[in-house]
C-alpha cells in the first residue's frame, strides 16, 4: 500500500559480538496526505493514486531504480529476517534472501547489478554476502572471526569497504573483490565502523568514537593522504552516506533520520523513526528514504518505508509485506 504525506523532516547502532554496528532492516493503491514537518497529527485520507502517482516526477534514474530493505519478525531465537528489493513505486517486491537471525545494512553497488549485506546466523558472528541480481545468486565473501559488517562497494564494482572486529577492534577494511586482498585502512583504539565511499572513489565517509568512547561522530577518510577530517554536526552522529554528487550527507542525527547540504551544514531533520535508523538518498540526491516503526498506512500493520521529496516536502508511504519490523532501506540504481 501507498500512502503520500506532507512529510516530518534514521543508523541503529547495537552492540553485537562486542562491537557497535549498522542494525540491519502486497502493493495497494491507496495514497493519502498527512501534515508538515515533525507533527503528529493526521488529516483525513485522499485518494491521488490514479491522476498523480506519487513517482510521476521523480527523475528516471530514481522512478527506474530499486530499494532493498529488512524486515524482522519474532524475536530472540525466533527472529526471521527477510531481505527484499522493490521499486519506489510499491511495486515489484522481490525476496532476495532470508534467515533464522540478522540481516544488516544491505548496499547496491554503484549500477544496481550487486547487492551487498551482512548476515548473522544463532551463535555465529555476521559475514558478508553478495547477491548478484542477474543470476540470482549468493557469494559469501567475508568469514573472518569477528563482526563484519556495513559493506559498500567502491565506485567501478571493484572493492568493498566493511567493519571488522576480527583484529579484536571495531575497525574498516578494504577489500579487492578479484582475489580477496584485504587491506586495513584504520588501527585506532576507538571504534570505527558504517564506512561509505564518495562516488568519485578518493575518500569515504564513517562513524567514529575517537574523540569521545561511545559519542559517535562522522569522518571522511582520505585515500591520498590516509587520514581523516571530521565532518562537523551538532552531537550524536552516525551511519553517514553521501550523494552522488557529493553535496549532500545523509545520516542519523541524533535520533532523527537527517539530511545535510556540506557547503553550508543545513540540516534537515526528517523523521524520528522509533528505531534510530538514517535516512538514505536517492540515486538523483533529490529523495530519501526512511524505515518507521509504526506503519504509516492505515489499516495496516507493522513498520514502512517513507519517501520523501526534498524539494517538495512532500512523502509517501509503502506497507511491509508481513507485517514486520522493516530496517535498513537502501536505494540503487
Amino acid at each position: 500500500m501507498l500512502k503520500t504525506f506532507v512529510a516530518k523532516s534514521s543508523v541503529n547502532l547495537r552492540t553485537i559480538m562486542g562491537a557497535i554496528a549498522l542494525t540491519a532492516f502486497n502493493l495497494l493503491t491507496g495514497c493519502q496526505t498527512l501534515p508538515t514537518t515533525m507533527t503528529k497529527a493526521k488529516q483525513a485520507s485522499v485518494d491521488m493514486s490514479a491522476a498523480n502517482p506519487p513517482t510521476a516526477r521523480m527523475p528516471v534514474i530514481d522512478r527506474q531504480g530499486r530499494i532493498a530493505y529488512v524486515e524482522e519478525q519474532g524475536s530472540g531465537a525466533a527472529k526471521i529476517s527477510t531481505l527484499y528489493s522493490i521499486r519506489p513505486d510499491g511495486s515489484e517486491r522481490q525476496q532476495i534472501d532470508q534467515i533464522n537471525g540478522y540481516i544488516y545494512a544491505p548496499a547496491w553497488s554503484a549500477g544496481g547489478q550487486m547487492l551487498a549485506y551482512s548476515k548473522q546466523a544463532p551463535r555465529q558472528s555476521p559475514k558478508i554476502y553478495l547477491y548478484d541480481v542477474k543470476s540470482s545468486s549468493h557469494k559469501l565473501v567475508v568469514n573472518t572471526e569477528g563482526s563484519n559488517l556495513s559493506a559498500s562497494f567502491s565506485p567501478d564494482g571493484q572493492k568493498l569497504l566493511y567493519s571488522s572486529t576480527v583484529g579484536g577492534n571495531a575497525d574498516i577494511y578494504e577489500m579487492r573483490l578479484s582475489d580477496g586482498h584485504t587491506k586495513q585502512l584504520t588501527t585506532l583504539p576507538s571504534t570505527e565502523v558504517q564506512p561509505s565511499y564518495a562516488s568519485d572513489g578518493q575518500s569515504f565517509v564513517y562513524t567514529s568514537d575517537k574523540v569521545r568512547a561511545g559519542q559517535p561522530s562522522i569522518y571522511r577518510y582520505h585515500f591520498a593522504t590516509g587520514k581523516a577530517t571530521l565532518i562537523p554536526t551538532a552531537g550524536y552522529a552516525a551511519s553517514p552516506q553521501l550523494s552522488l554528487d557529493g553535496q549532500y550527507l545523509a545520516y542519523l542525527n541524533g535520533r532523527k533520520a537527517a539530511v545535510m547540504t556540506l557547503a553550508t551544514g543545513q540540516v534537515i531533520n526528517l523523521a524520528e523513526t522509533g528505531l534510530d535508523e538514517p535516512a538514505r538518498l536517492s540515486p538523483s540526491g533529490q529523495y530519501a528514504v526512511y524505515p518507521t516503526k509504526l506503519s504509516q498506512v492505515d489499516g495496516q500493520s507493522g513498520g514502512s518505508l517513507v519517501i520523501h521529496s526534498l524539494a517538495g516536502n512532500s512523502s509517501y508511504a509503502i506497507s511491509s509485506k508481513t507485517g514486520g519490523v522493516v530496517r535498513s532501506p537502501i536505494w540503487g540504481r
